[in-house]
């Protein structure tokens, strides 16, 4: 018995002990334990509610009081988008909008070929030969000898390894951006960068970080500032993929890229380029290949060049080129290539034709780009109005130098300036965007678009129509 109270005092000592040798911390939680636990023990219980049930006549008046919200928000009957100008004929160079005949400055038909005769005629052979459609996508029975040919004129013509056509231009860099970039990447993009840009960057599921538009103090900012945070973790910046992705011409300001700057930066930090040119194609360059071509940027320093063919080829669809691994990998992966039907291959022969007529006429791109320098600067000092976008650009914005606080309001402004030339005979169009779902909304502006159709005598008109408009609404 003197054995077993001595080994028990033995415990006791050595709690005691131990009690006194543990960390601070470790005392304080078992404390906060203990009270949790004495604190439940004492703390009283409750009965949960029986629940009532409802008699029919009361289940019933509860149904007519409920009202649904609505499938769509409410949109005012006179919104934009639900009046529309109605086009009868094609809009080439003069436009029959609304029964009147105008000067159009409103279609990027910047080449003049929507209505080109040799275009027509081989789409007409095209339809004998292939029919209307293709009904299947490219990898089932969706293949035909128009788009391969196709796909190599338009690789020979860009000076790449391989080309890759979708059968519509919106969902090409929408399908290209999340074919390679995936959930984790990271994204550097310009925030006036297109809506499709947009939705293939959501489509990707990457991580985005918008830089200030053409500023490339902005992007070489974050771009170190990824590189300093790679550097904390070098496991997983090993397996993370980088993007910057910008537009040859930006459609929704009219500027050029500084594409040397972007190549500098692309070696430095170690990112892939991938290059929208849908509004630069066909309009910048000797041969009208591109920014690339305008700025003397090898091919091989850009990792992914994508375009619309709806523009300058002024057919329907786009197409991406580059390496051939790289083009190969959206035959697998793009979204918009496997699983829409294909291009009509009256569209590809028209797109063919054009290019034809492309490489035939070189001097069409500066005829293009002397019509775009004379008209920006026509328009120059107008009242009220200020030009964005740069002289080389076969579209221009012309926004507000103040606004009137509300968008809306400017947008009604604006849309009387549009109204005031189209009565006299000059087409025109205010920019839209999907305001909800832009990343950053643009101001509101009245677009215009040169084409090589356009006289000078035409241009001056135009340009002498908008400041009487200005005058006449803003004042």
């Amino acid at each position: 018995m003197a054995a077993v109270g001595m080994g028990q005092q033995w415990v006791l000592v050595e709690m005691v002990q131990a009690f006194y040798e543990a960390p601070a911390y470790h005392l304080i939680l078992e404390g906060i334990l203990i009270l949790w636990i004495i604190r439940l023990l004492f703390s009283k219980t409750y009965k949960l509610q029986e629940r009532s049930d409802l008699t029919p006549k009361e289940k019933e008046e509860l149904i007519e009081e409920w009202q649904p919200e609505p499938l769509v928000p409410p949109v005012s009957k006179d919104h934009p988008a639900l009046n529309y100008n109605v086009v009868s004929g094609p809009p080439s160079h003069t436009i029959i909008v609304n029964g009147k005949e105008c000067i159009n400055f409103a279609s990027f038909n910047f080449l003049g070929l929507l209505d080109n005769e040799r275009v027509k005629n081989a789409a007409q052979a095209s339809l004998t030969k292939y029919g209307v459609g293709t009904c299947g996508p490219r990898g089932f029975y969706g293949t035909f000898d128009v788009h391969l040919e196709l796909e190599e004129r338009l690789a020979k013509f860009m000076g790449t390894e391989e080309a890759i056509i979708y059968s519509y231009g919106f969902v090409t860099i929408a399908s290209a951006i999340p074919a390679y970039s995936k959930r984790g990447d990271i994204v550097f993009v310009d925030e006036a960068a297109c809506f499709a840009i947009q939705k293939g960057l959501q489509a990707s599921r990457s991580n985005l970080k918008l830089f200030r538009h053409n500023d490339m103090g902005d992007l070489e900012r974050l771009l170190k500032e990824q590189e300093i945070e790679d550097q904390k973790n070098p496991r997983k910046a090993c397996v993370t993929r980088r993007f910057i992705v910008v537009e040859g011409l930006y459609i929704n300001t009219g500027n050029i890229c500084p594409l040397p700057e972007l190549v500098k930066l692309k070696y430095k930090y170690k990112v892939r380029i991938f290059l929208e040119e849908s509004l630069s194609f066909g309009v910048l360059g000797e041969h009208g290949r591109g920014v690339t071509e305008h700025f003397g940027i090898n091919m091989d320093d850009i990792d992914l060049i994508s375009a619309n063919m709806e523009n300058s080829l002024a057919s329907i669809g786009g197409f991406c080129c580059g390496r051939t691994f790289v083009v190969d990998h959206q035959r697998l992966s793009g979204q918009g290539y496997c699983f829409s039907a294909s291009l009509p291959p009256l569209l590809a022969a028209a797109a063919i034709e054009a290019l034809n007529i492309m490489e035939e006429n070189p001097e069409l791109f500066q005829i293009l780009r002397d019509k775009c320098k004379r008209i920006h600067k026509a328009l120059q000092g107008i009242t009220g109005l200020r030009v964005v976008g740069e002289s080389l650009s076969p579209a221009l914005h012309l926004q507000l130098k103040e606004s009137t606080g509300s968008r809306e309001n400017d947008m009604k402004l604006l849309n009387k300036i549009v109204d005031y030339c189209m009565n006299r005979g000059i087409a025109l169009t205010q920019a839209r965007y999907l305001e909800k779902e832009e990343k950053c909304l643009q101001p509101p502006s009245v677009r215009v678009v040169v084409t090589v159709e356009q006289t000078v005598q035409e241009l001056d008109k135009a340009a002498s129509l908008i400041r009487e408009a200005a005058e006449s609404v803003l004042n």
